[in-house]
């Protein structure tokens, strides 16, 4: 077509200058640069007779005045300036543009050389606009004319300007992202390629030289578009350097192989290794590059006698990252063996060496552990972890490397750490426990001088990141598990210290502890003492929370002390020490040894040396409480620096304090000596002060350090409540504490003393926190008062009383100056407030309603706001629990039944939700309700209960209680549970008190409370027949809140708490209250529940009939539902009868209950259902066994009809399950093994029915978890806790049905597949190239396919699910164009989705459906056949149809077809020949098998048809593909 046109043009003019004038006028259209394109290139390949100088002379005009300005206007456009022009048409003229300034550079052929000039002037546009930002269209534009001259200039006379070119290319290349830089890579530096060994050698150089850091895949883009150069085939002459012999080649190869962020790079990268690999082979010959450090093996080598070896190596190598491109697990995990088979070929067994280069290997592992799929992420983490348990590797540099730097990044994903399925709760992490064994045997492997240095790093990564609690628990346990050596300096050691503070930011203790306690294990086992002083290693104790690891008692505390003892004499001088320091120091030390030595020595001991250091302690009690007196009387404490002074001698005195009242407070007591003058020289201060004279700052702090100390006092008075009733009478202090102007706010120091404040506020408080801590103190002092004259306090403020203590006798009052002081104070200062309002709300919720519920408001809120803060949220919900839900509060509010109790209520239920994201919030609120009620539960009286019966949902939310935890959470769960069953081996567990704060233990303690009731109380009774009837009532909303649920779902677990509560409350059921909820029960049997439900209710109904036979009667009934109401539910009330031997103990006559369960039971036998049918064969088993025991002969009637029954099920030789269920069903523990009043105890309900009922582990309650519960007592008369049966002893696996035989595992257990998948690459040396401004023909041919002439027409198609499909297909298979009816449509994510990136390597054309009849016409017009996929009248069959080389394919609308007026357009219509009913394809599948018809046909047509066909077949069949 192209000729035709240019032989057209010629025919009209003799002179073909005047038509390169012509067509050179003009605006600059696609079509007219396109032929300006074709004409020069007939003239430069006929060679224009008579043409001369003057043709040479009108190529270069038009090069210089036309193209070059043209490609400067296309490419020069402004940065940010909008691209006006279609993308499509302005890549045409670019192009054509280039194409066309080639040929001109070709017919000039007179001195000056055209392409040598051009080249120089875009080179100077090139390196003036190249690195300046907002010109990089000038760049662009250089680029252009660059790439087209290229190929016309000569390798010997313009060498010069080709290396001077190519270096510019390779610097703009390596330069970024910009356009410029792309088309260097992609189209510059290709052609410059073909310049000369000279110019690639320039090239190269640049490539492979030393520098700083900069980007892989820039310099993989340039390296794959001079691949052919670098890498030629055998038969090409080797002109330049050959890339395998360079080490930084196969260095940036790998670097590629591993890049996380881009596929392109990655894809480049195989790319040339698998280049280097097939020209290695075809051509034969050996090759090596050096090793790239020390004596190592080369980076890559070949070896023609070692060729299968390595070709099997390098096939399997890029198999393995290919597939791990897809993220696909499934994929993956068959592909994984071969990795082991890399390393078999990878090791020299003889000599202990690696053959192959070990960073191969890691780029595997990198590229796995970099994954956005964290499933695979894992399979690499423990596919390297396991390398050493079946192989000993050789040492590598590289293999460190990996583990400090990759591996270690993997390992901080807390996700990795999770269990197994199937894994018990508290077993401990897979990885975990491998990373363990992992790091002992490598450390073990590593050579002596390696060890230290690589201990070091491995600590040091610890600490260059903020770890979660997981990860460093589990990496902290792997390096205490390090065997004994002498590894660590002081360096080390500062290293440990670094990661002990990492450990401190999470907000898990238990984990905190037990990480810092393994750190410790790991200083003492791998630091070298002679490297440390005992002032370093005394620096690093210090660092552990005393509280949290280091405790006194625990074995951790012991071995310690025995590694300080043996390394007394060991350990090294502190470098910083004078020789007086030492000497002194060392005294010092042996001193505190020789008294830490006698200590371990005899243990039993203990208690004398506490009583010795307690005398020593008693007898300076005097002097010190003297010596802190003087300084606050003597009016010492004036500055603000001196607040801290202040605090320090209080806490001293508190501590003095205690010390004496735990010993007995005797008379004449040294310390009520000195609180007495220091409480009447306080309140003479502060009286003092309040003369109204202007205040100093002097005076501010003598007014809060008098404040500060009548608060330590009246804290140390109320710890002494015998001492407090020796004084009722109110003295100084409580008619000054009394009169008190509460919240009274300390004004700032005078102008004057501001800067000396600020001056000192720099090193203390500000001055807001003093003033906070100012009314703190207030409130402590009146928590005080309010205590101790708690009986004065009237129930209103109408009674008329003589106002001796106003804050006592005014209690509405102080209540509202407790509110504002909320308003003022910080959080973590409002607990006094807290506990005066626990005093006030119960005197005043009857009167002042109104303003205690503002009280509860207000705290609420408070407690809301720190929910996320963890150091105070517990104390403060702990103070906030007791005053809203005290006793009192909750008795007043229930007997007004105002807005309070409401109130009360809708609190009770926040805190419920609030639960669910912060775990402890309801144990706390559950345990303080229970402890409140548990004292008058213990009681007899009548109405003991009555708080309890008015908050009763408490109860009832607590026994239902328990969320479905996020991943994350049941993580830190398992995990928890872990550590807590190492037991004393951890010695956090010993020394961190155990919080409860798990969601079962809400659930024990209401199981504990209500264990704690007796049916004989009255109270008790009806509060627990209270408490059933709102579960049943409750089971019965959530059965209708969804007909259907799934297994371990909130509903399942709801359903299942709600009947296990119910178990626990039998005993307490009375007949007469049976009557009331029998029916529910029974009813409960006919929902479709879940397997563990089921349980629960059959148990329950047994044992009712064993209580209370009276209920056989409505039993029976059940049996009398109609088949649709039974046919999901007679199994529950057949696996009753299955203990009919149970229920019938209490019945003295059994003849007419035998026969009512045979009556009942032998019409079920023949049911359709094969389940019911096994259900009733062994219900009819367990009765007819009981019937022979009591020799009824009244039933030998029916004796041949039940045993052949038996006999026939138990001697059936039926093909299929029917035998194995049989002996299934027999063996399952409910039938077997589970005896319903022998296993009646708490551990069967909580621990073992969920555990063989298939439930998940979140809900097993272990019965230890009850007795370590201590908040609410053991009932001593309770003896059912632990299950005397072997029902204990079952596991799941002994009864859960599993079809035997499965193959289910064998894949994970094959050494190796024989076959996977693999996803095939189009093209033998595809390469891929980024540059999106090559139009699409060229791009193929970049990439190595070939693009066939088939258009394939959906422009009638409107899903874009269906539109995504075709894309892909299109591309698949090479189609030279796809037409849509808007180019919008490839920005819908559904079509993104099916043609991943397809639309980027295939042509769109858009073509709207009213324009498709003038699109028809023009490709027939270019010799296309129409062909419609359609069936019609005349259509023809697939396979009887042969697709000429130029088809286009029209696809008709999903519903409607291929319109009438278009099926006139067609040359031929096409079908698919069905064989099935439904008459139509799905319009992608139809034009997938068209489009692979006609692909398959025209590769028949061309050469060797059986290797074309071959090729494709490797496809696995496309259509499985389509995914």
């Amino acid at each position: 077509m192209e000729g035709v046109l240019a032989e057209a043009l010629l025919a009209q003019s003799r002179d073909p200058r005047v038509l390169l004038r012509t067509l050179c006028r003009g605006e600059a259209s696609a079509e007219r640069v396109e032929t300006l394109r074709f004409l020069l290139r007939r003239l430069e390949d006929e060679g224009v007779q008579g043409g001369g100088d003057a043709l040479s002379e009108a190529a270069r005009e038009v090069a210089a005045g036309y193209l070059v300005p043209l490609l400067r206007g296309l490419r020069a456009r402004p940065a940010g300036a909008p691209d006006t022009d279609a993308p499509q048409a302005r890549r045409r003229v670019l192009r054509a543009a280039g194409a066309a300034l080639r040929s001109c550079a070709r017919l000039v052929v007179g001195p000056p050389p055209l392409a040598a000039a051009l080249a120089e002037e875009a080179l100077r546009d090139l390196l003036a606009t190249g690195s300046i930002p907002g010109l990089e269209g000038g760049a662009e534009a250089a680029v252009e004319v660059l790439a087209a001259v290229g190929p016309c200039l000569r390798s010997r006379e313009d060498g010069p300007l080709l290396e001077r070119v190519a270096q510019a290319a390779l610097l703009l290349a390596l330069a970024g992202d910009g356009e410029a830089a792309a088309l260097a890579a992609g189209r510059l530096l290709p052609v410059l390629g073909q310049g000369g060994p000279a110019v690639l050698q320039a090239v190269w150089g640049g490539l492979v030289a030393p520098s700083g850091p900069d980007r892989v895949d820039l310099r993989l883009q340039v390296l794959s578009a001079l691949a052919e150069r670098l890498l030629p085939e055998p038969f090409a002459h080797q002109t330049g350097p050959d890339a395998r012999c360079c080490s930084q080649f196969w260095r940036t190869v790998q670097a590629g192989l591993g890049h996380a962020e881009d596929a392109l790079t990655r894809k480049r990268a195989r790319y040339l290794l698998q280049r280097a690999v097939e020209v290695s082979a075809e051509r034969g010959a050996d090759c090596t590059c050096g090793p790239w450090e020390g004596n190592g093996p080369s980076l890559f080598w070949w070896s023609e006698k070692k060729k299968d070896e390595l070709l099997k190596f390098w096939e399997n190598y890029i198999l393995i990252m290919e597939t791990l491109e897809g993220n696909q697990i499934h994929v993956i995990k068959p592909v994984l063996p071969k990795l082991n088979s890399l390393f078999e070929y990878a090791v020299s067994e003889e000599n202990a060496c690696w053959i192959f280069h070990p960073s191969w290997h890691m780029c595997i592992y990198k590229r796995m552990l970099e994954s956005e799929n964290k499933i695979l992420t894992k399979e690499g983490v423990i596919h390297f972890l396991e390398l050493y348990e079946t192989k000993v590797l050789p040492f590598s540099p590289e293999f460190s490397e990996f583990i400090i730097g990759p591996l270690m990044d993997a390992l901080s994903e807390s996700s990795l750490y999770s269990r197994s399925p199937g894994q018990l709760i508290g077993s401990g992490s897979p990885l975990g426990l491998k990373l363990q064994k992992f790091l002992v045997t490598y450390i073990y492997l590593l050579p002596e001088e390696i060890k230290s240095s690589f201990l070091l790093q491995f600590i040091q990564k610890m600490t260059s990141r903020h770890w979660c609690a997981v990860p460093i628990l589990f990496l902290s346990k792997a390096l205490a598990s390090v065997p004994r050596c002498k590894a660590l300096g002081l360096e080390g050691l500062l290293a440990l210290r670094d990661v002990l503070q990492c450990t401190m930011i999470t907000h898990q203790i238990l984990l905190r502890g037990a990480a810092q306690c393994y750190l410790l294990q790991t200083a003492m086992n791998l630091v070298d003492v002679e490297k440390v002083s005992l002032s370093d290693v005394s620096a690093f104790l210090m660092s552990l929370r005393q509280k949290e690891s280091l405790g006194r008692g625990t074995s951790l505390w012991t071995e310690l002390c025995d590694w300080l003892r043996v390394n007394e004499g060991c350990f090294g001088r502190s470098s910083t020490c004078t020789s007086f320091e030492l000497h002194e120091t060392s005294s010092l030390n042996a001193y505190v040894k020789n008294l830490v030595q006698e200590y371990i020595k005899a243990p039993a001991w203990e208690n004398e040396v506490f009583t010795l250091l307690q005398n020593f302690v008693m007898s300076a009690t005097e002097s010190i409480s003297d010596f802190i007196l003087r300084r606050f009387t003597m009016n010492e404490l004036s500055s603000v620096s001196d607040l801290d002074r202040c605090h320090l001698y209080l806490k001293v005195l508190t501590e003095l304090t205690q010390l004496h009242l735990k010993v007995g407070w005797k008379s004449g007591n040294p310390i009520w000596r000195v609180l007495s003058p220091l409480k009447n020289t306080s309140v003479r201060h502060l009286q003092d002060m309040d003369s109204g004279q202007e205040p100093t700052l002097e005076k501010q702090i003598q007014r809060l350090v008098s404040m500060a100390a009548l608060a330590m006092v009246c804290e140390a008075t109320d710890q002494k409540p015998e001492f407090q009733l020796d004084f009722l009478d109110a003295g100084p202090m409580e008619r000054f504490l009394a009169s008190l102007q509460l919240n009274q706010t300390l004004q700032k120091p005078h102008a004057e003393e501001q800067s000396s404040f600020f001056e000192e506020s720099s090193s203390s408080q500000g001055w807001g926190k003093i003033v906070a801590q100012y009314i703190h103190d207030q409130w402590v002092c009146l928590s005080f008062l309010l205590k101790k004259y708690h009986a004065l306090i009237p129930a209103s403020e109408g009674e008329h009383l003589e106002l001796i203590l106003p804050a006592v006798q005014m209690p509405g009052r102080t209540l509202q100056s407790a509110l504002d002081a909320l308003t003022i104070l910080p959080s973590d200062q409002v607990l006094p407030v807290f506990c005066c309002m626990k005093i006030l709300v119960p005197k005043l919720l009857a009167s002042s309603e109104s303003l205690c519920i503002e009280a509860f408001d207000m705290a609420w809120k408070i407690i809301s706001s720190l929910s996320n803060t963890q150091l105070i949220f517990w104390s403060n919900l702990k103070a906030f629990v007791q005053f809203v839900f005290d006793t009192k509060v909750l008795t007043i509010a229930a007997k007004i039944k105002g807005q309070a109790y409401f109130k009360i209520k809708e609190i009770m239920y926040k805190m419920i939700e609030m639960s669910a994201v912060k775990t402890g919030v309801f144990n706390t609120l559950i345990s303080y309700c229970c402890q409140s009620w548990m004292v008058p539960a213990s009681s007899v009286s009548q109405g003991s209960l009555s708080s309890a019966n008015n908050y009763s949902e408490l109860i009832l939310e607590a026994c239902i209680f328990g969320t479905v935890f996020r991943r994350d959470q049941r993580l830190i769960q398992d995990v928890q549970t872990f550590i807590e069953n190492l037991g004393h081996d951890c010695a956090a567990n010993v020394v961190i008190e155990n919080t409860k704060r798990e969601d079962h233990y809400v659930r024990i303690c209401a199981v504990k409370f209500l264990c704690l009731l007796g049916g004989s109380n009255m109270s008790h009774k009806l509060f627990m027949e209270d408490l059933a009837i709102k579960l049943l009532d409750k089971d019965e909303v959530v059965s209708k809140s969804r007909t259907r649920y799934y297994v371990n779902s909130q509903q399942h677990r709801v359903k299942n708490r709600i009947w296990q509560i119910l178990l626990v409350l039998f005993p307490s059921f009375d007949q007469n209250f049976l009557n009331r909820i029998i029916d529910k029960i029974f009813q409960a049997g006919f929902i479709n529940n879940q397997a563990s439900i089921k349980y629960y209710i059959e148990w329950i109904i047994i044992l009712i009939l064993h209580k209370f036979p009276q209920f056989l009667p409505k039993f029976w009934d059940c049996f009398s539902y109609g088949e649709e109401n039974l046919k999901t539910s007679i199994c529950t009330f057949l696996s009753v009868l299955s203990h009919l031997d149970i229920i019938t103990q209490n019945i003295p006559e059994k003849k007419l209950t035998l026969k009512q369960a045979l009556s009942a039971v032998l019409q079920w036998c023949f049911h359709p259902n094969f389940s019911v049918r096994l259900y009733a064969l062994v219900a009819l088993k367990k009765i007819w066994s009981v019937c022979k025991t009591w020799h009824i002969e009244e039933f030998g009637a029916l004796t041949s009809i039940v045993e052949s029954s038996l006999n026939q099920v138990e001697n059936m030789h039926g093909v299929g399950n029917a035998k194995k269920n049989w002996q299934r069903i027999q063996d399952h523990f409910f039938f077997a093994t589970f005896h319903p009043l022998k296993d009646y105890c708490l551990e069967t309900i909580f621990y073992i029915l969920p555990r063989l009922s298939g439930l998940v582990e979140d809900e097993w309650i272990a019965i230890n978890k009850f007795t370590r519960f201590t908040d609410i007592p053991l009932d001593a008369g309770l003896q059912w806790y632990l299950s005397p049966t072997k029902l204990r002893e079952l596991n799941p696996g002994d009864w859960a049905q599993q079809d035997i035989g499965s193959n289910s595992g064998e894949a994970d257990n094959q050494p190796e597949w024989a076959d996977v998948q693999k996803k095939i690459t189009p093209g033998k040396n595809n390469v891929p190239d980024a540059d999106l401004e090559l139009v699409f023909p060229d791009r193929a041919a970049k990439l190595g396919k070939s693009m066939s002439r088939l258009i394939v027409v959906a422009s009638l198609i409107d899903k874009p699910t269906n539109l995504g499909g075709l894309c892909r297909t299109c591309e698949v298979f090479g189609a030279s164009a796809l037409v849509v009816t808007s180019l919008q449509s490839i920005n819908d994510r559904q079509f993104q989705h099916l043609s991943v990136s397809a639309e980027q390597w295939l042509p769109l054309v858009e073509v709207k459906p009213p324009q498709l009849t003038d699109y028809l016409q023009q490709k027939k017009s270019e010799g296309y056949t129409i062909i419609g996929v359609e069936q019609t009248a005349k259509s023809v069959d697939l396979t009887q149809y042969c697709f000429p080389e130029k088809s286009l394919l029209l696809l008709g609308n999903e519903r409607e077809g291929i319109p009438a007026n278009l099926i006139q357009q067609l040359d031929v219509c096409v079908e698919i020949p069905q064989q099935g009913i439904i008459r139509s394809l799905n319009v992608h599948v139809s034009g997938a098998l068209l489009i692979w018809e006609y692909t398959r046909q025209q590769l028949l047509r061309q050469g060797d048809p059986c290797h074309q066909v071959r090729a494709f077949s490797e496809t696995s069949n496309w259509f499985g593909q389509t995914k």
